[in-house]
C-alpha cells in the first residue's frame, strides 16, 4: 500500500503538476511523510487538490499501518512469530532426529526417555494446554499443528528424521500419521501407539515397524509380577534410562573396526575388553537369537545385544 500511494503521487505530480520524474518522486516524499518542505514548483489549483487527496489517502494508509503494528505488539503476535522463527531455524538444522506426534502421557514418557540419550526430538502437538506445557519447559522443540497433515510432518523434518513415535488417542489418526510419513520418508523407523486389538495389523500393514498397545503391556507386567515377581523385578532393575545409566546396549556390526567383519563373537572378546556380556544377535533378517554362540559371525546388517554395569557399557561406547 505504501508503494502503492507513492507510485500515483509520483506519477500524478508528473501529469498533473507537470514536474520532472525526480522532482515528482521528492514532492510525493516529502508530502506523505509530512515532512513540510516548500513545494518544488508552484502548484496551481488541480495540483492542489491532488496534493490534498495524497495528503489524506497517505496519512490513513499510515494510521493503518501503525494500527497493524500496534495490534502486532499488543497481542503478542510479534513476540510469538519470533519464537516460531527461532524453533524453525533449529528444526531445519535437525538430522536423523525423532519426531513424536502427541504429547499426551505416552507422548511425555517417550520424550522423557529420547532426552536422556540426547536424542534429538521433534513435538507435533495441536492442543493449546499442551502446547503451553511444552513452552513452560522450554528445552524441547515443537510444531503447533495437526500431525495427520502433510504440512505438519515437512515442518517437523519428516523427511531428515530417523524415526518417528506416535502417540494419537485415536487408531486413526495413528494410522493416518503413519501412512503419511511412510510416504514421505521410506527410511524412517516408524512406532505406532494402538488402543485395540483390530488396529495392530491395520498400522503394520500401513508401514509401521513397530505397533505398541500400552493397556496390554501394563496388564502383562502387573501379571508377571505375580507370577514370576523375582524375574521381572531382575529385568526392571535392567536399566536403559540413558546414556549415563543404561545396562543394555546395543552394538551395530558396521560400526565395528573393519577387521571384526565376518569374524565371530569369540574374536571380538568383549568380555576381556570392556566386562560386557553377550546376550542377543539380531541377524540381518531381523531375526534375534538369545544367547548367541560364541561362533556366530559378526556379518554386515546385524546387531549384538550386550549387557554390563553402566560403567562398562561406557567403556564399550568409547571404544566402539
Amino acid at each position: 500500500m505504501l508503494f502503492l500511494i507513492i507510485l500515483i503521487g509520483t506519477i500524478g505530480f508528473v501529469y498533473i503538476a507537470e514536474y520532472g520524474w525526480i522532482n515528482a518522486l521528492y514532492m510525493t516524499v516529502i508530502t506523505i511523510s509530512t515532512v513540510g518542505f516548500k513545494e518544488v514548483e508552484p502548484l496551481d489549483a488541480d495540483a492542489k487538490i491532488f496534493t490534498i487527496l495524497l495528503i489524506i489517502t497517505s496519512i490513513t494508509i499510515f494510521g493503518y499501518i501503525i494500527s497493524v503494528i500496534t495490534d502486532y505488539i499488543a497481542n503478542n503476535k510479534f513476540i510469538e512469530e519470533l519464537k516460531f522463527k527461532q524453533v524453525q531455524k533449529k528444526i531445519q538444522r535437525l538430522e536423523k532426529h525423532t519426531i513424536v506426534c502427541g504429547f499426551g502421557r505416552n507422548g511425555k514418557q517417550a520424550m522423557a526417555r529420547l532426552k536422556s540419550y540426547k536424542k534429538g526430538c521433534v513435538i507435533v502437538e495441536s492442543d493449546h494446554e499442551l502446547i503451553e506445557q511444552i513452552e513452560d519447559d522450554g528445552s524441547m522443540l515443537y510444531i503447533r499443528g495437526d500431525a495427520t497433515s502433510d504440512e505438519a510432518l515437512l515442518a517437523a523434518g519428516i523427511d531428515r528424521a530417523s524415526s518417528l513415535i506416535t502417540t494419537l488417542p485415536s487408531d486413526a489418526d495413528n494410522l493416518y500419521v503413519v501412512l503419511s510419513a511412510r510416504q514421505l520418508n521410506s527410511e524412517c523407523i516408524i512406532v505406532s501407539r494402538a488402543s485395540i486389538d483390530t488396529s495392530y495389523k491395520k498400522l503394520k500393514i500401513a508401514g509401521a515397524d513397530n505397533v505398541i498397545m500400552p493397556d496390554k503391556i501394563g496388564g502383562a507386567h502387573m501379571a508377571s509380577l505375580v507370577t514370576t515377581p523375582d524375574i521381572m523385578e531382575f529385568i526392571d532393575r535392567l536399566s536403559i534410562e540413558g546414556e549415563s545409566s543404561s545396562n543394555i546396549e546395543e552394538l551395530i556390526i558396521e560400526d565395528l573396526p573393519e577387521e571384526y567383519t565376518n569374524k565371530s563373537i569369540f574374536d571380538l572378546d568383549l568380555r576381556k575388553r570392556t566386562g560386557c556380556t553377550v546376550i542377543g544377535f539380531k541377524t540381518p533378517d531381523k531375526e534375534y537369537i538369545i544367547n548367541p554362540d560364541a561362533s556366530t559371525k559378526l556379518v554386515p546388517k546385524s546387531k549384538l545385544i550386550v549387557i554390563g554395569r553402566p560403567e562398562e557399557i561406557r567403556k564399550l561406547n568409547k571404544l566402539f
